[in-house]
């Protein structure tokens, strides 16, 4: 846990560590927008009041290790399978705020079921989806969410549809659920995307804080290692190639949650 510093009175305090955001070593490679994102919903958790209440669900992937960097508590479920940890832990504990944090190989493949049934049911959960298209943990494979023609390690020669099918656009797809009352999509690629992802994923929060349903925000990321692209390089990648199929956008908003104040 951080230290508090004292201000001096003459000046204004405009940064602050994040109570809920731990101060472990970074494991994740350079560029790599997991961190960003961490910080981002440790805020959040801060300046809602949430932090002694909330419950985290990490899968398997790149994220598996959230729970060493925001400071709440934590469990781990199978590979795909935290929408369905969630919806067992919030339905036990209404009063908990339960959110997932998960990857495009987890939710979008082994969890394709659970993250659907989970929307469509309307479960009280909060979701944050991080999009790098690509498997990052496990080698740099083909994922769900990779785009046609994009080379991986199971791709060699570019993805090709007539193989194994079109990338597949999450949060249009959750969109149609009954139940969800929340979906967007945003990027962390920028100063101003960040700002949006923010405000998204505090939204996500508040609709389960005053129970109004199912809450989901993509982020669209980046894996430079994986993509054989530095950093910079990585981000503009992004920016033009993965911004141009997967669109940032709000794709379901309830007037209940549209009413929020944020």
């Amino acid at each position: 846990m951080s230290q508090a510093v004292a201000v001096p009175e003459d000046m204004e305090q405009v940064y602050a560590y994040p109570r809920s955001l731990t101060q472990a070593n970074s494991h994740y490679c350079p560029g790599c927008v997991h961190g960003i994102v961490h910080r981002l919903v440790a805020e959040v958790i801060d300046e809602l009041g949430i932090r002694e209440k909330t419950i985290g669900v990490a899968p398997v992937g790149c994220a598996v290790l959230v729970y060493n960097y925001i400071n709440t508590d934590f469990v781990e479920a199978a590979h795909g399978r935290a929408p369905a940890m969630a919806t067992g832990i919030k339905r036990v504990s209404p009063d908990k705020i339960v959110f997932t944090y998960q990857g495009d190989g987890d939710l979008a493949a082994i969890g394709t079921a659970e993250i659907i049934h989970a929307a469509n049911r309307g479960e009280r959960i909060t979701t944050v989806f991080i999009n790098n298209a690509i498997y990052g943990m496990t080698g740099g494979q083909m994922a769900p969410t990779t785009l046609e023609g994009m080379i991986t390690t199971s791709t060699p020669g570019g993805r090709d549809h007539l193989l194994a099918g079109y990338p597949m656009r999450m949060s249009e797809i959750l969109a149609q659920t009954a139940g969800a009352v929340y979906v967007a999509r945003e990027a962390a690629l920028d100063l101003a995307g960040i700002r949006r992802t923010k405000r998204a994923i505090k939204r996500a929060f508040l609709a389960q804080i005053h129970g109004l349903g199912f809450a989901s925000v993509e982020v669209l990321a980046t894996c430079p290692t994986n993509w054989g692209l530095d950093p910079w390089a990585a981000m503009q990648w992004a920016k033009e190639n993965l911004g141009a199929f997967y669109p940032l956008d709000t794709f379901k908003i309830t007037d209940e949650v549209k009413a929020l104040p944020v």
